[in-house]
């Protein structure tokens, strides 16, 4: 298969997501980019899963970082027996996927799928390391390729020349959804919240936009409303950390108050990306709780008095009432008729093919 990440921008190449080569993984370092491109080497993969929390990478980045996280443990235990090293890389799936908590369920799908990837390499004798990246990249080209179609459907919603407004940074999709776009000759202009407190709507999102030759305008996070009232936005869209089979979304903190907006002014919210069948219903989802006093400073500089509280959740939920349809690679379905989705026996998002 073609490499799916053709033409897109810089930080949507896998390499420059996370790559493993040599006995260690590289990180493009998103809490920094685009003011500095710097990659965090990881050793070990205890480093990747800590890179992980840490916020070295977010949105899909955690998806690809922990496949090749799970290729530098296989090159980690390459010494040990063949049932050790089944030993040490399903300790590594465990670690790796609960590396943040409200994403659990996808990324032990990941993991999980490398492992298996990896038992075959074993089998068949062949460098495990290398194995499981070749792994990852086929996955991640199936995954890209459905985000692909993800985004034909979603630029069937925007009008010529409109103006969409997003959360947060959507990443694949947000590439291919602007790459559509301009294939079609329909030079929309993106909107994009700032995203307190990593600021990833203005350094990632607005940073993909512009690369790809879009008219990119950055809002701060108390703005959307009036924007949309003054200048019009004609779709508001953002991907989702998790699509609950209730048709509740989980997605960025910020992502429901936007919704409610959205709902007021009339402005359809279509939200990307494939149920999650590991969660049937959103009391599943455990919301992560980061410092609290990350919101008391922006990009290391701080902005409150000190002995002044903060608090810091980094997902909300978005109830189904507020959402005009959740866009998939087999079209657009109704936030009550997630179950559909799944009727053709497909795999959805995560779910690795070995």
């Amino acid at each position: 298969m073609e490499r799916q990440d053709k033409d897109l921008a810089f930080m949507l190449q896998y390499e420059n997501i996370a790559w493993y080569e040599n006995g260690e993984v590289k990180i493009l370092d998103r809490r920094i980019y685009p003011s500095e491109i710097s990659f965090v080497i990881c050793k070990t993969y205890t480093e990747v899963t800590r890179a992980i929390k840490d916020m070295v990478t977010q949105s899909a980045g955690p998806f690809t970082a922990a496949a090749m996280g799970m290729a530098l443990a296989a090159w980690e235990c390459r010494n040990l027996g063949k049932k050790d090293q089944i030993d040490f890389l399903e300790k590594a799936s465990e670690n790796i996927s609960h590396a943040r908590p409200t994403t659990i369920k996808r990324m032990q799908l990941i993991t999980e799928g490398c492992l298996e990837a990896a038992k075959l390499a074993l089998e068949a004798g062949i460098p495990v390391p290398e194995a499981i990246r070749d792994h990852a990249v086929n996955n991640n080209n199936i995954r890209y390729a459905k985000v692909g179609k993800i985004a034909e459907y979603l630029v069937d919603m925007i009008p010529d020349k409109g103006t969409i407004m997003t959360q947060c940074f959507g990443e694949t999709i947000v590439g291919q959804m602007l790459r559509a776009a301009r294939e079609r000759g329909n030079r929309i202009k993106v909107v994009c919240p700032e995203t307190r407190p990593y600021f990833q709507g203005a350094r990632l999102t607005a940073t993909v936009a512009h690369d790809m030759g879009f008219d990119t305008t950055v809002i701060t996070d108390n703005m959307p409303a009036w924007y949309m009232e003054r200048e019009g936005v004609d779709v508001f869209t953002c991907a989702a950390d998790a699509i609950c089979m209730d048709g509740y979304v989980v997605n960025k903190i910020g992502t429901y108050q936007l919704a409610i907006v959205a709902k007021y002014m009339k402005i359809p919210m279509f939200v990307t990306g494939a149920p999650d069948k590991g969660h049937q219903v959103h009391d599943t989802i455990k919301i992560e709780m980061r410092d609290p006093e990350f919101p008391l400073q922006a990009m290391g500089v701080r902005t409150a008095d000190q002995g002044v509280k903060g608090w810091y959740p980094s997902f909300d939920i978005t109830p189904p009432h507020l959402i005009s349809g959740i866009v998939t690679d087999r079209g657009i379905f109704s936030p009550y008729d997630l179950n559909r989705y799944f009727e053709s026996g497909d795999l959805g998002m995560y779910e690795m093919v070995v």
